[in-house]
């Protein structure tokens, strides 16, 4: 397997593939998350808008944020990060064994996105 999921912005959106490829391919369901980024884009203005200041706002995944929190870190999914570099209409590239650490512009919140679900499972 490769560690790294990486596709271009230039490539077409995939037309409905089968579940099992595109949750439980290689990619980890992380093509289907930046894709479905993508999508929003189009007519989710006021959440690009967002994503390009580098807000982390709440998505559908574990990750974002919408108010500071007495604690001002916390974990987030590598899905919420494809979704949101979908978003911000930029190429899919996460490792799969690695954490990022983003700092969200609103907030002053720290989100580390990590492959360990167990991190952000009880957030």
């Amino acid at each position: 397997m490769n560690n790294r999921v990486f596709r271009s912005i230039s490539k077409c959106i995939r037309v409905e593939p089968y579940y099992d490829e595109r949750w439980n391919g290689d990619d980890k369901g992380l093509i289907t998350c930046w894709e479905v980024g993508r999508k929003k884009r189009e007519y989710e203005n006021d959440l690009v808008k967002k994503v390009v200041n580098n807000e982390l706002p709440v998505l559908g995944w574990k990750g974002g944020v919408d108010k500071t929190l007495q604690k001002k870190e916390k974990f987030g999914s590598l899905n919420y990060l494809a979704q949101w570099q979908g978003l911000r209409g930029e190429d899919l590239d996460v490792f799969l064994s690695e954490e990022v650490t983003m700092q969200c512009s609103k907030t002053g919140m720290v989100i580390t996105y990590t492959p360990d679900s167990t991190k952000y499972s009880q957030s």
